[in-house]
């Protein structure tokens, strides 16, 4: 037998691929793939080796997604939104402190527009009472948390 009709024997009938054909029978993969592709099963049989291998690597994925376990984060977002709802209760809660204006602004933000000297106004137009902050100062250099929390009632 020479070599073609044992390349396409391998290729077409013992479905090898085109590296270990080269190797058995002593010739380079390039020849090999010249000789396969010049036969008119070529394109048919291309087509089923590729049907084939998408149909294992669906199999294969399968099998890895249901055993595959995904690393877990360390997901404190729930303990964060505890912190905020327990900074915002203190907040919005009725105690011997007041609201700062801070609180109330960030709280009430659609009550209030930027004027131009970068300050918090209420909204004109807006009946309030007269415990509300009606400018809020917003242009404090370093506002320190101490300070941001503590009562100041604005003009």
């Amino acid at each position: 037998m020479d070599k073609k009709a044992k390349i396409l024997q391998m290729y077409f009938e013992e479905h090898q691929k085109q590296n270990v054909i080269a190797e058995n029978v002593g010739v380079k993969q390039s020849y090999v793939s010249q000789v396969i592709k010049k036969d008119e099963r070529y394109w048919v049989e291309k087509e089923n080796r590729h049907n084939e291998a998408m149909i294992r690597k669906a199999e294969y994925n399968k099998e890895y997604y249901k055993t595959y376990e995904r690393p877990k984060k360390q997901d404190n977002s729930y303990e964060q939104l505890k912190t905020m709802h327990k900074q915002a209760s203190k907040e919005l809660s009725y105690t011997s402190n007041t609201l700062s204006d801070y609180a109330f602004l960030h709280w009430n933000l659609g009550a209030y527009h930027r004027d131009n000297n970068g300050n918090m106004r209420i909204n004109k137009g807006l009946k309030v009472g007269f415990d509300i902050p009606k400018l809020i100062n917003m242009n404090i250099k370093v506002p320190t948390q101490k300070y941001k929390h503590k009562c100041c009632f604005s003009n």
